[in-house]
């Protein structure tokens, strides 16, 4: 298959066209063919391990998954199918629902048995429901009986209380556009929507459950299945109810994609890779959306050759575990080999008509190319900091927890650290040594645990964790430009307790990163390396900055200055702002001449008034 080539007039930042998708489609779907069994019901990928589901289950995610790119492939096209991408997955649809729950090559697991099953339903369903013209109206009434016969269990309440719920949602919208169960079916999309209006803080940000988990499941599911539900039923009332909030959340996800075309690895699932942009091809879909069209397609264009310019695709053409090519240390165990194929949700664009302006206007830049940027997030707690110069994006956290994904005793290296950034991650760093403030208790750091929020303003943000019984961190991070100021104020810990603070993990030939001592810390900086196999996007072993210092009473203040640049020779941190402490209030005069005030006891006391 020849390459279509580069349109630089209309795509002058990426060169791709709607020809590229459809291209990266059909080649994603070609690739996994040889790997179908006998009648096409199940993808068996090769894969370093399966999933915990097991290796029945990890061949129906693999059709269900594939099955899901093909129909948004085949919807797009309004039905063309030149590659005969359908009847296969018509054929494995009636061979695994015929042999459900039994042991032969084409059979599907039970819902009902593997809970798996529920997820890969919702894929399976939306993908009927994007073809039914083409290949559901087509099957015959014993294949039709069978497939409902194996779907009917996800109307049932969800057996995991996240973005699970909206996986009946979606078998429920499907059953109900066709006439199957309505009124049952009805019943399931009433219920998921109640569950998971719970988890909606404002703003655009849902949490994924009750743990204060915000990540891009946000965008690729707890937005994803109720919008585009609303807009294939075509209920007004539902799109006029969660439209807004896509695009309260859009104007908040479009600064999480640096200029290169990464997606902030921050989080859970980053395996999915450029269904990140499936939110934004999402707004441009119904219309609610704060982005023009050139920059949506910039955004999803950029995010899709990022991953395939760099090896998320193996020589065989099957895309991979891990980030950039295969990472072992970013794989849950939930995940098996055709898990990366959700990704498929990256290319809900198709479904958009070849003339829409999202596929033939300009493009136009993302937010970290346009200007220097600090974004709150107040209802998750962070902080975005974009960098024009490089087109860097950092994310500085002060309220995403996941702490039930987590080994007791250990935090989630994707929720845990105080920052990440589009440059220097995904990372694997034991002792979560990047980005971390702790205290050092026989020779062990601390652990940071759930962050409680404090507030964010214009260019700040604040949290309070318990890294040991009867000790709190009052942490805020505050950032203008690409300076980043760190602050943490220890309430409880005995005299000389040692502390210690890290910057950013770097590669040899990544970005800078600077962190120098402002305020009870000794004035020297220095390097320490990370223990052996700390890696970052699978590469070599890695260095971070360190500060050390002790309490030196009830509460003791540590500040330091922090840095994350991709600029050539860059000037010292210590050029960008200027930090004056008195008592337990931070005076910072930035670079421009601005300033910024944050008196941290006042923090400290409405915490406090919270336990009253």
């Amino acid at each position: 298959m020849p390459t279509p080539p580069e349109n630089r007039e209309l795509s002058p930042f990426t060169g791709w066209t709607r020809a590229h998708w459809e291209d990266a489609a059909d080649r994603l779907l070609l690739a996994v063919r040889p790997y179908a069994s006998p009648r096409h019901g199940r993808f068996d990928l090769p894969g370093p391990r399966p999933s915990w589901s097991g290796v029945r289950s990890d061949g129906l995610e693999g059709h269900a998954r594939t099955f899901l790119l093909a129909a948004l492939r085949v919807a797009g096209a309004r039905g063309a199918d030149p590659h005969g991408h359908l009847p296969r997955y018509a054929e494995g649809l009636a061979a695994g629902t015929e042999a459900a729950g039994g042991e032969g090559p084409d059979a599907w697991p039970l819902l009902t048995d593997v809970r798996q099953a529920v997820v890969e339903s919702a894929s399976v369903a939306l993908a009927l429901r994007l073809t039914r013209p083409w290949l559901w109206d087509t099957l015959d009434d014993r294949t039709r009986q069978r497939a409902v016969d194996w779907l009917l269990p996800a109307l049932e309440p969800s057996p995991v209380d996240n973005n699970w719920w909206l996986f009946g949602l979606t078998v429920a919208g499907f059953l109900q556009d066709a006439g199957i169960e309505t009124d049952r079916a009805a019943v399931t999309i009433d219920r998921s929507l109640d569950r998971i209006e719970k988890w909606y803080l404002g703003d655009g940000w849902y949490s994924d459950g009750d743990n204060r988990a915000f990540d891009h499941y946000n965008g690729w599911a707890l937005h994803f299945y109720p919008v585009l539900h609303a807009h294939l039923s075509g209920d007004r009332d539902l799109l006029a109810r969660y439209g807004p909030r896509l695009r309260a959340h859009l104007a908040d996800h479009a600064h999480l994609f640096d200029a290169n075309g990464a997606p902030l690895p921050y989080g859970r699932s980053l395996i999915y890779r450029f269904a990140a942009a499936a939110a934004p091809w999402l707004g441009a879909l119904t219309g609610h959306t704060p982005l023009t069209p050139g920059a949506t397609r910039r955004l999803a264009s950029g995010t899709l050759r990022y991953f395939l310019d760099r090896g998320a695709c193996d020589e065989r053409g099957l895309l991979t575990l891990g980030w950039h090519g295969p990472y072992a240390p970013l794989v849950q165990e939930y995940s098996g080999p055709a898990s990366p194929y959700w990704a498929a949700k990256g290319f809900l664009g198709l479904l958009l008509p070849a003339d829409h302006p999202a596929w033939s206007a300009p493009e136009e830049p993302l937010p970290a190319e346009r200007a220097d940027t600090v974004r709150p997030v107040a209802p998750a707690a962070l902080l975005l900091q974009t960098t024009a110069a490089d087109g860097l994006v950092r994310l500085h956290n002060h309220g995403s927890n996941h702490v039930a994904s987590a080994p007791a005793g250990e935090d989630d290296s994707g929720y845990a650290r105080f920052a990440y950034s589009t440059r220097t991650g995904p990372t694997a760093a034991p002792d979560s040594a990047d980005n971390h403030f702790a205290l050092v208790v026989d020779g062990r750091v601390t652990r940071r645990g759930p962050a409680t929020p404090l507030g964010t303003g214009p260019d700040w943000a604040a949290s309070l964790h318990t890294p040991l019984p009867g000790v709190r961190v009052l942490s805020a991070t505050l950032a203008h430009g690409r300076a980043e100021v760190r602050a943490h104020l220890v309430l409880g810990a005995p005299a000389g307790t040692p502390v210690r603070q890290t910057g950013w993990t770097t590669t040899p030939d990544g970005p800078t990163a600077q962190l120098h001592a402002v305020h009870g810390y000794p004035p020297a900086t220095e390097t320490v390396e990370l223990p052996t196999g700390a890696t970052l996007q699978g590469g070599p072993a890695t260095r971070t900055a360190a500060l050390h210092a002790t309490t030196a009473g009830p509460d003791s203040l540590f500040v330091a200055l922090a840095s994350l640049t991709a600029e050539p020779m860059p000037p010292p941190v210590t050029t960008l702002a200027t930090v004056r402490v008195t008592a337990r209030t931070l005076h910072v005069t930035w670079q421009n001449g601005t300033t910024t005030e944050l008196d941290l006891a006042a923090l400290a006391l409405t915490d406090l008034s919270r336990d009253l």
